[in-house]
């Protein structure tokens, strides 16, 4: 039965409407109008209702948007979805214009008991596993706010894009990193990114201040979700009030049940028993208001998660416009100084790069450390400088046609090339100041930092050649990417490793115990490698930490139980008195300790 009302229902037209020609609607708009909402009567029972017909409704704002546009810009946009998910039609209109208009979507279809179900799950999951630190339990609490947003987004009609499948993917494998390292910074890292992946996966943005203000986004939703949340509670609580007992008494039945015969098969076998206590999460009186907050947490969140999958803010809307483009001399003329300075300077570099510091040695006097301090920095805030010249030179790049697009593309592309190889000599002078001195955290830091700043670099030369579209969502892919791989490879890890290959090599008399003692339980692996009395100085921390610890499985890193059963098979030795004279003999990474200074 079709949805559209007979001609007898149709509502008498105004004087001249039929003489005046309608405008065209994108077929996006028209299909809209065909399809009913989520949360609406039907066509049936509207008709029974005696609710207006279909042609009456009042047009989205989003649909009015697009009918002010040009014709021309219309027809072009018409079916090209604002974000990569797809809004679902017919969900009920805003009510305001303007900026909000376009930034607002339509209100949220009635919160499904999926949806609520998932929501419960995870403030549950909080309260019961986030009190006694990060591991998989992130994991574990993250997998129903999923779910949550999922439900919610299909309820709204909305379908899995590609690009939202990435985001969403990568915010989950980005939690993965607090369950196997134990070291708190790669884990701060990775847990903010995939915050503002799982961010931009709720919102689908695509431009740059979409991606930018997007995977801070889901702020924005907290209090409309707990709103949305609260209002779909009292609406399905006041039609269905049986349900809601009936539920209530299962679910008390169920945990009596498992607390009557849980109770009874730990009492019976001791191994059983012991795997109960192991898995279930710990509770006391005085952990009550703590695990009473994350529970809020857990469900604000949740909430947010599903409000802004059902209904997301558009924060593509938001435009920056274009500079008022520049002639062609007055823009190129000072790159192409920028490029002869930075030719001058690589050519330079490549003594460098190929000669080696022995060259350097005989041209400067320099010695490796002098050399590195004198220039790593430098190169670093080039690059980013570089970045900043670039963007500010495609907003006011001139734009009259082909002859400006290829003007802007052979100076700026060689732009790109000269501060790649900016990156390399900065990446040179970082890996033989480690060689000699060692690795520390804010030297691979920065180092990753460079190296990403490069692969930054070659996405824009990239998006010089095949277009600058998904340009964006590159470089937050780039990023998310390089803070996964900096977390998986274990830093603590690699520091500990890089040290101790240097003083089993003889490349250095000693090793900086003072430095390498207060490294994670993921350096353990490489520190047991050490003799002693060094060995025991460096873990003596880490045993402390580590075999004292009561920490539950589901707040305990994969690194955190390596080093555990490697020290309780090697626990370390004596009492520490000679650990005061062990790795200071000397200087130590490269400077005097007495002059106060360390760049690294």
């Amino acid at each position: 039965m079709s949805d559209q009302p007979s001609e007898a229902s149709r509502p008498p037209e105004k004087p001249g409407a039929a003489d005046t020609p309608r405008p065209p609607e994108p077929p996006a708009v028209a299909e809209a109008a065909d399809t009913p909402a989520a949360n609406e009567p039907g066509p049936s029972e509207a008709r029974t209702a005696g609710a207006p017909p279909a042609d009456t409704a009042r047009p989205s704002p989003a649909q009015a948007y697009d009918g002010r546009r040009q014709p021309a810009q219309a027809a072009q946009q018409a079916g090209q979805p604002g974000n990569p998910w797809q809004h679902g039609a017919g969900a009920p209109v805003a009510k305001d214009d303007g900026m909000t208009a376009r930034l607002r979507p339509p209100p949220p279809p009635l919160i499904r008991p999926a949806v609520l179900g998932s929501v419960l799950a995870t403030a549950l999951l909080s309260a019961l596993f986030l009190s006694d630190g990060l591991g998989v339990n992130l994991l574990i609490v993250a997998v129903p706010a999923a779910l949550a947003a999922f439900f919610a987004a299909q309820a709204a009609g909305r379908r899995l894009r590609p690009w939202t499948a990435t985001w969403a993917v990568g915010g989950l494998a980005l939690l993965a990193v607090p369950a196997l390292r134990d070291a708190g910074w790669p884990t701060f890292l990775a847990v903010v990114s995939a915050f503002a992946l799982g961010s931009l996966a709720l919102h689908g943005s695509r431009s740059w201040p979409g991606v930018l203000i997007g995977s801070l986004g889901l702020f924005d939703s907290v209090v409309p979700g707990i709103i949305w949340g609260v209002r779909g509670v009292r609406a399905r609580a006041s039609g269905s009030r049986a349900n809601w007992g009936v539920t209530l008494r299962t679910t008390a039945v169920a945990l009596v049940l498992l607390v009557v015969f849980g109770t009874l098969f730990a009492s019976a076998d001791a191994a059983f028993a012991e795997l109960l206590g192991s898995l279930m999460p710990e509770a006391s009186v005085g952990a009550g208001p703590w695990r009473t907050l994350l529970f809020a947490l857990g469900l604000a969140g949740a909430l947010a998660a599903a409000h802004a999958a059902a209904a997301p803010v558009r924060w593509d809307g938001l435009t920056v416009r274009p500079g008022k483009p520049r002639g062609r001399a007055e823009w190129a003329l000072p790159l192409i100084v920028l490029n002869l300075l930075f030719a001058a300077f690589i050519a330079l570099q490549l003594v460098v790069l190929f000669g080696g510091y022995d060259k350097v040695r005989d041209v400067t006097g320099l010695s490796h450390a002098e050399y590195a301090r004198q220039g790593f920095w430098q190169l670093l805030w080039a690059t980013l400088l570089t970045l900043l010249v670039i963007a500010l030179a495609l907003r006011w790049a001139p734009r009259g046609g082909t002859g400006d697009r290829t003007l802007v593309r052979s100076v700026l592309g060689p732009l790109c090339v000269l501060t790649l190889v900016v990156v390399a000599s900065a990446l040179r002078r970082m890996d033989l100041y480690v060689d000699e001195y060692g690795l520390t955290r804010l030297r691979i830091s920065v180092a990753a930092m460079e190296l990403w700043l490069g692969v930054v670099l070659i996405l824009i030369l990239a998006a010089g050649v095949f277009g600058a579209r998904f340009l964006p969502r590159a470089v937050a892919v780039s990023a998310a990417a390089g803070v996964l791989a900096f977390g998986l490879i274990s830093p603590d890890g690699l520091i500990a490793e890089q040290n101790v290959q240097r003083f089993e090599d003889g490349r250095s008399t000693s090793i900086d115990i003072d430095y390498v003692k207060d490294l994670s339980a993921d350096a353990v692996p490489a520190l047991d490698r050490l003799p002693e009395p060094e060995r025991s100085c460096a873990l003596r921390i880490v045993q402390n930490d580590v075999l004292h610890d009561d920490t539950p499985w589901y707040a305990t890193s994969w690194g955190e139980a390596r080093a555990k059963e490697i020290l309780e098979k090697r626990p370390v030795k004596g009492d520490g008195s000679d650990c005061y004279r062990v790795g200071r003999e000397g200087t130590r990474d490269g400077y005097d300790p007495d002059d106060g200074y360390d760049p690294y």
